[in-house]
């Protein structure tokens, strides 16, 4: 009976034009907030996309978080977050750090940013897989290990206390996430 329907009917004149507009609605929906349509350029003085990763921000030098910057945010970021982890660790992804709350204005961390459970003007500090507040370096058991500086400009401000968790962090994110940004370094031991 269909059949008889688009044969017979105008009906399938239209199939090609109702397609189009589905796939460009699903494009469009995309692009929202969780589709990243705009990119933040995410880097550091201390290495490049794809490089070694200095002995000094590691377990095996001082173990400092090491100088970002980034591009400007996009209109209605009300917050900024940064989380660093190992997909590569044997045990699963290993989280090195994890910041939120940071200001729009902010577009730079310097090198060695302390450990405390609130910094920089109000951001705060999550708890790492180290079981600590801020920053642990790389400190892979063995081979070369890629380490993700991911970060996230949002239009919220995050609603949690220090000592969250990656996890909670990405749970209170979700739905606001405006622009990201990525730098991955690498180390091995």
């Amino acid at each position: 009976m269909l059949k008889y329907i688009l044969k017979k009917s105008r009906v399938r004149n239209l199939i090609p034009f109702i397609l189009f507009f589905c796939v460009i609605g699903i494009h469009v929906g995309a692009i929202g907030k969780e589709g990243y349509a705009m990119k933040l350029d995410i880097k550091s003085t201390v290495f490049g996309e794809g490089d070694l990763i200095p002995e000094k921000y590691t377990c095996d030098g001082a173990d400092v978080s090491p100088p970002l910057s980034w591009s400007q945010p996009p209109e209605g970021t009300k917050s900024m977050v940064l989380i660093c982890d190992d997909p590569d660790a044997p045990m699963g992804t290993w989280v090195h750090w994890v910041l939120y709350g940071l200001s729009p204005d902010t577009l730079e961390i310097s090198e060695n940013i302390p450990d405390h459970k609130e910094i920089l003007s109000g951001a705060k500090h999550g708890i790492n897989d180290f079981r600590k507040y801020g920053y642990g370096g790389p400190c892979p058991p063995g081979g070369t290990h890629r380490y993700f500086f991911r970060l996230y400009a949002v239009d919220t401000e995050v609603d949690l206390n220090p000592g969250a968790t990656k996890g909670e962090v990405l749970e209170a994110i979700k739905g606001h996430v405006l622009a990201e940004g990525q730098l991955m370094g690498r180390y091995r031991r």
